[in-house]
């Protein structure tokens, strides 16, 4: 039997069967510690931890990188994630799809649905204007656009693209919703210099872009300066060739251009950007033959 006093935050133990403190003095007793109440809430904490990793592995999502990426997770109710999912799902997300998402961004475990969530969904409708039905779409082309700040990023960035011309017929669509997420000062801004400075106007990049919306995805050093280079200096291509086909940029330059642009030149024919690239390696094969069976009927 315990009983605590009233008159002291100290516990006392008593023998058993006796309604009167022990003799012993105070400073001799043993201190109360409540194992069997510790023990309870250490099972009900373990079980609750572990209904986590169960729910996280029946969705796909990698436990360890979750709770390692996201720390507050740990002490998070289950209820946390259930909402996220209830808020992705009214979306029109699939449970496959939200396993994916959440992986990729553990820190949506912990996020509240009503003020980091509804209002990227709210800006996608009401602003740019995604039909709903495109929604899931966007989402799953482009999880980061959950974790990225209205005010900050996106609103900033539809600013921009649309200045560039992505409206009317050009607006964003799900397609290119992914574009939203690139900073406007560190990423777009610097890829329309670097075409401007190929020597280009404004306008007809602005235009290349509008055709090729891919070209603000790929990389300065690795995409835009090996093959401007090699374009300009190895093919000695016309600035005029780009304009007419700036998907060029979106081919690989060792598997695909370098291969078939040095083949042409080793047997004397060439070709515009266009019919170059964009056909199979069976159908430039193919043209090859035909070219060089018409170069020897010819002779």
């Amino acid at each position: 039997m315990i009983i605590r006093s009233n008159l002291s935050t100290q516990t006392f133990l008593l023998t058993p069967h006796s309604s009167k403190p022990s003799s012993t003095p105070p400073s001799s007793l043993t201190p109360f510690r409540p194992s069997l109440l510790t023990s309870t809430s250490s099972s009900d904490t373990g079980l609750l931890f572990r209904e986590k990793i169960i729910y996280l592995e029946k969705l796909n999502v990698n436990s360890h990188k979750a709770f390692q990426l996201n720390p507050n997770f740990r002490s998070a109710p289950l209820s946390s994630l259930l909402s996220v999912e209830h808020c992705l799902s009214s979306f029109g997300i699939c449970r496959s799809a939200l396993g994916r998402i959440l992986d990729m961004h553990p820190q949506l475990l912990t996020s509240d649905p009503h003020s980091d969530i509804y209002p990227v969904f709210d800006f996608l409708l009401n602003e740019v204007h995604i039909p709903f039905p495109d929604l899931p779409k966007s989402i799953v082309r482009c999880p980061r656009l959950l974790v990225c700040s209205v005010t900050d990023q996106l609103r900033p960035a539809l600013s921009f693209l649309r200045d560039l011309g992505f409206v009317g017929r050009n607006s964003i669509t799900c397609q290119t919703t992914l574009l939203l997420v690139s900073s406007v000062e560190g990423t777009l801004l610097p890829k329309i210099q670097y075409l401007l400075s190929l020597g280009l106007s404004y306008e007809e990049v602005s235009n290349m872009v509008l055709r090729s919306p891919g070209l603000l995805t790929f990389s300065i050093r690795n995409n835009f300066t090996p093959k401007a280079k090699y374009f300009l200096e190895e093919m000695k291509g016309d600035l005029a060739e780009l304009k007419r086909f700036p998907q060029y940029f979106s081919f690989s330059l060792e598997g695909k251009i370098k291969p078939r642009h040095r083949l042409l030149v080793e047997l004397g024919f060439s070709l515009p950007l266009f019919e170059m690239l964009k056909v199979s390696d069976g159908e430039f094969n193919a043209r090859l033959i035909e070219m060089r069976l018409r170069s020897v009927a010819g002779r």
